[in-house]
């Protein structure tokens, strides 16, 4: 059976499931190529408009796989084809909501960290321990933490690598909200059911706007946020929506 398993559980909805409960879903090479694969497909695909990545009901993705760092070297070619995922998800146009259970650590709350939104349940435990092995995040923990959070709870988690309960990991930022965990999944789908039957255009407008606009200046990114906006009058989904609202009538967004 595969380690990453595509699912459908909505219209315009994927899931991938992390499935290797036998390593706690450590993020082995294997899964990172699978993941930066399906995520590559799905965004090429135009009935899929939200993606959800999940784990098990104990453990989202405990880290990378240890006993394959343990044999790398300095200049190990592996440090670059270990970021295919990250730049997958990056590249990603489509929104990708996280749903966590568990332990997310390490290589797993980088993988969160590379989501648009965070699902978290309540006895969630997120955190960045590298530095207890000796090494430090390197795919994107220091920085999208640091984004997050700010500078002092970055600096008090990753330097001690102290675990993080969910609660007070939205209260600092770190996800987007927390609900019992047996509601983890139903409400992360929840999320994306409604980003998915929205204009995908709009959708996509707005996720660029963010990600662009939080790396620019003020200026910069408003420019972009009133381009984007204009762009959007020249849409088909613009008239529906508008039209549909005025004529109290449920719209139907074909993504043109």
């Amino acid at each position: 059976m595969s380690e990453v398993l595509l699912e459908r559980p909505g219209e315009g909805v994927a899931a991938l499931r992390i499935n290797r409960p036998e390593a706690m879903n450590a993020l082995s090479m294997g899964i990172r190529a699978e993941l930066a694969r399906q995520i590559t497909a799905l965004d090429a695909d135009d009935e899929t408009h939200v993606i959800v990545i999940t784990g098990g009901e104990k453990v989202f993705a405990a880290g990378a796989d240890l006993a394959e760092l343990r044999q790398r070297t300095l200049h190990d070619k592996s440090f670059q084809t270990s970021r295919v995922a990250w730049d997958a998800m990056v590249a990603c146009r489509i929104p990708i909501i996280a749903a966590v259970n568990g332990f997310a650590l390490g290589g797993g709350l980088e993988l969160a960290l590379h989501c648009d939104i965070i699902v978290a349940g309540e006895g969630a435990r997120l955190g960045q321990p590298e530095i207890k092995v000796g090494i430090m995040p390197g795919a994107g923990g220091t920085q999208r933490f640091l984004r997050a959070t700010g500078k002092y709870a970055a600096m008090r988690y990753l330097l001690t690598g102290d675990f993080i309960p969910a609660p007070q990991a939205l209260a600092m930022g770190l996800v987007s909200e927390v609900v019992p965990d047996a509601d983890v999944e139903a409400q992360a789908l929840k999320i994306a059911g409604k980003i998915a039957a929205l204009p995908p255009l709009a959708v996509d407008a707005i996720k660029e706007a963010l990600l662009l606009g939080a790396d620019s200046s003020l200026q910069t990114a408003l420019t972009l946020e009133r381009k984007s906006f204009q762009l959007l009058f020249g849409t088909e989904d613009r008239e529906e929506g508008i039209g549909a609202f005025l004529e109290k009538r449920k719209p139907s967004f074909k993504g043109q």
